[in-house]
């Protein structure tokens, strides 16, 4: 209370908090905001109201897993980035963010810069006769067979401007930015692998080869393209080199010479689409 000339004063009824108290009172509500801003973030409804958003977003809605994360472009490496920044809890931030993420992804796709867009090559190639001979000779002669099998295609597909996909025990899968440069790594692979023999056993080679716009997830491909140069490697003979018409259309003639793979036409090969017309390769000899 103070004084004055009229007399006594009564003191304001809120005085004003000191800093300690203010402080402690904006600590205390911030760390409400905080702590109910983390259990929303965590809880089930808000999670999958981010997840049912992501999937009307364009795009694919699993984008972020460890195989769309596992590529080399822009968006893959972003993924793995965000990945590590959450923990293994599913959370609405960690969708929302993979959900910005996906629709990058897509939106560079329809503009052609992204992945999915581009024509490639795609091979497959299968030793002949593999599985049989390799219960026979056992475990360590079939690795040695394997090791120089790679050993004479891997490099082969390098210097093609090729890129191995996966190995697949005792073939591979290969993607080329043409026709032509695939089937030139191929022959040169014929080539080596028909130098090869171990305990006895002469490795023959066959291959399916297809062109296409598969789509691209991670360091992988997938879509019909992709089977149809697999069930073309399948249905390949001993040395034999299956094609599709888009690859044709994309040698030189004075290069490889090709004839049709009339069998092909009179009956379907599961995976293979009826208009998908068959043909067998054969490169000229340099």
């Amino acid at each position: 209370m103070t004084t004055s000339a009229e007399g006594p004063t009564p003191e304001p009824e809120n005085q004003p908090a000191l800093p300690a108290e203010r402080w402690a009172r904006m600590r205390a509500a911030a760390t409400r905001v905080a702590t109910g801003a983390y259990d929303a973030n965590r809880h089930p409804t808000s999670v999958e109201m981010a997840r049912r958003i992501r999937r009307v977003l364009p795009g694919d809605s699993g984008f972020g897993d460890p195989l769309s994360a596992a590529g080399r472009d822009g968006a893959g490496t972003i993924a793995r980035i965000a990945g590590r920044l959450f923990d293994e809890r599913p959370t609405a931030t960690r969708e929302v963010t993979l959900g910005g993420l996906q629709l990058w992804h897509a939106l560079r796709e329809r503009a052609g810069r992204g992945v999915g867009e581009h024509e490639v090559t795609i091979v497959f190639t299968d030793l002949v006769g593999f599985s049989n001979w390799a219960m026979r000779a056992g475990d360590e002669e079939a690795l040695r067979l394997l090791r120089r099998v790679a050993a004479a295609t891997e490099p082969e597909v390098v210097a093609h401007r090729g890129a191995v996909v996966k190995r697949l025990g005792d073939g591979m899968m290969a993607v080329f930015p043409s026709p032509q440069l695939a089937l030139d790594a191929v022959a040169a692979c014929l080539e080596g692998v028909g130098r090869i023999e171990v305990g006895g056993w002469r490795t023959r080679l066959r291959v399916g080869v297809h062109t296409g716009h598969p789509r691209r997830i991670g360091d992988d491909y997938l879509g019909m393209d992709v089977n149809i140069a697999a069930r073309l490697g399948e249905k390949a003979g001993a040395g034999e080199i299956l094609i599709s018409e888009a690859t044709r259309a994309g040698l030189d003639p004075a290069r490889v010479a090709t004839r049709p793979k009339r069998t092909f036409r009179l009956g379907g090969v599961k995976g293979v689409p009826d208009d998908v017309v068959v043909h067998v390769a054969t490169p000229h000899r340099r």
